[in-house]
């Protein structure tokens, strides 16, 4: 769906780009696309500023707070320990705990 001109932005990219523009992620031309189609289209304004009521929120409600390290610490590993089972490697590392060889896993593993 397209609300404008045919070279304007279309509403689903729009839609897809409102976290993008909501945290100024995304360069000044493309700032400018999105804003003039919501300037131009109320349904694509009205989500986005549902949009933006949700950002307000999470960062009165989260803002200040941060995560306990052991909780940082456990989602790292488990970040860590998915990475490697789907890349199908193993890690070993050497005695003094710092180096990092990768290696393919062989089907005897």
């Amino acid at each position: 769906m397209n609300c404008g001109e045919p070279n304007e932005a279309s509403c689903e990219d729009v839609l897809a780009e409102v976290w993008l523009f909501l945290d100024n992620e995304c360069d000044q031309s493309r700032r400018d696309a999105v804003q003039k189609h919501l300037d131009g289209c109320g349904t694509c304004l009205e989500h986005f500023g549902i949009e933006e009521h949700i950002k307000a929120l999470l960062h009165r409600k989260c803002s200040g707070e941060h995560a306990p390290t052991e909780l940082k610490e456990r989602l790292r590993a488990s970040i860590r320990e998915a990475v490697l089972s789907q890349a199908d490697i193993t890690v070993e590392r050497g005695p003094d705990g710092t180096s990092v060889e990768v290696r393919k896993k062989t089907s005897a593993e």
